[in-house]
């Protein structure tokens, strides 16, 4: 009977490419001779490397879904650590020491880093959109060396201890025998090259801190914390490499007469009893003007009178939203005789079962009579 190599490392049929091989590494650490010297493991060992062998390979792994022999065809085995013995030997040593790691130098270049600002606006300018100037201080490249770091004349000289290469390696023993490791090499940091004379002006960073002056559009409905992105305006990298983007946070300034709730404003104006009883127009100063708001007779403290699209302009889509006046009635706290007069004679003609808001015959003069009393006159 064939064997199931799917079974062996314990994956299903429809197992990654990444799946089996940790499949095998997990199992390689476990089973490996030198570290389980059991003649039964020995031969689970060469089992799971004959597995890993067949579902590794593209080409063995579909001669085995279609029920062949790739191992039997290729002349291969599991006997020991030559061709198809072990398979890939890389991945034996990944699976006792780490996955390999990317070899060569590594650039000096690299992209900068995003930054983020935070810019005030008043409520108008969240209302209708503005432009701002804003200051930025972030890094610039180097006018100097122009981002490469080396001081005017000079260059970047290949390192002698890693001849370029970026890594150094040493021979270590192990139970394996005698394993090669490599590591960043000190004295260039892995980037292949050195700077012997670093640029006086950026210290061979390539970059240096700079304040410059840019201009923002603010788009209409912003509110607090939306960030406008501009791209390639943050800092520039090291070595003169690619600048980050560039965040403008937006925070709102509190307003004097309106409360933002969303792309609706909210405000609240205080009218005499008498204006509430008899009906008023009352002046507000919105966004677009001044502009009478019409108090119907009988209106109540706490009601509210929406002015549709006198909001905020919605950031997404057209239109605005509205603006909602609440209405807070006035009463007085102190009245003089002639007040407290006319107000005991409306109260003696409405009567405890009048409902509040109805005049009856005689009251509406009188009613007049009070407002001016109120106002004065």
């Amino acid at each position: 009977m064939a064997t199931d190599y799917y079974a062996v490392l314990g994956v299903r049929r429809d197992a990654s490419q990444d799946e089996i091989k940790k499949a095998f590494r997990r199992l390689a650490r476990e089973l490996h001779p030198d570290v389980n010297p059991d003649p039964k493991t020995q031969e689970r060992f060469k089992e799971i490397n004959a597995a890993y062998e067949v579902l590794s390979d593209p080409q063995k792994k579909q001669v085995y879904d279609l029920g062949g022999d790739p191992l039997s065809q290729a002349g291969g085995g599991a006997g020991g650590f030559g061709a198809g013995g072990f398979g890939n030997f890389s991945d034996i040593m990944d699976a006792f020491f780490g996955t390999s790691q990317q070899r060569g130098p590594r650039s000096r270049t690299r992209r900068g880093q995003d930054a983020m600002i935070r810019l005030e606006i008043d409520l108008n300018e969240a209302a209708f959109g503005t432009t701002k100037d804003i200051q930025v201080d972030t890094a610039v490249v180097c006018t100097t060396c122009s981002g490469e770091g080396a001081a005017p004349g000079t260059s970047a000289q290949t390192c002698d201890m890693c001849r370029g290469r970026g890594e150094v390696s040493q021979v270590t023993r192990s139970f394996l025998g005698q394993v090669m490791t490599s590591r960043p090499c000190p004295q260039c940091q892995g980037f292949g090259t050195v700077v012997p004379t670093p640029c006086p002006e950026c210290a061979g960073d390539g970059r240096i801190r700079s304040r410059r002056t840019l201009t923002v559009k603010i788009p209409a409905g912003v509110d607090n914390g939306t960030r406008i992105q501009l791209s390639g305006e943050g800092e520039v990298g090291p070595g003169g490499g690619p600048a980050g983007d560039l965040y403008v946070e937006i925070h709102e300034l509190p307003h004097a007469v309106f409360q933002r709730r969303g792309d609706d404003l909210h405000c609240t104006v205080t009218i005499p009893m008498t204006a509430a009883s008899l009906g008023t127009q009352c002046p507000l100063e919105t966004l677009d003007g001044v502009e009478d708001i019409d108090v119907r007779p009988g209106t109540q403290s706490g009601q509210s009178i929406p002015l549709h699209g006198r909001g905020i302009t919605h950031l997404r889509g057209g239109g605005r939203g509205d603006l909602i006046v609440h209405v807070e009635v006035m009463t007085p706290s102190k009245l003089d005789p002639e007040q407290e007069r006319l107000l005991r004679e409306l109260a003696k003609l409405r009567g405890e079962e009048r409902p509040t808001g109805q005049f009856q015959p005689g009251q509406q003069g009188l009613f007049s009579r009070l407002k001016d009393a109120f106002n004065g006159r």
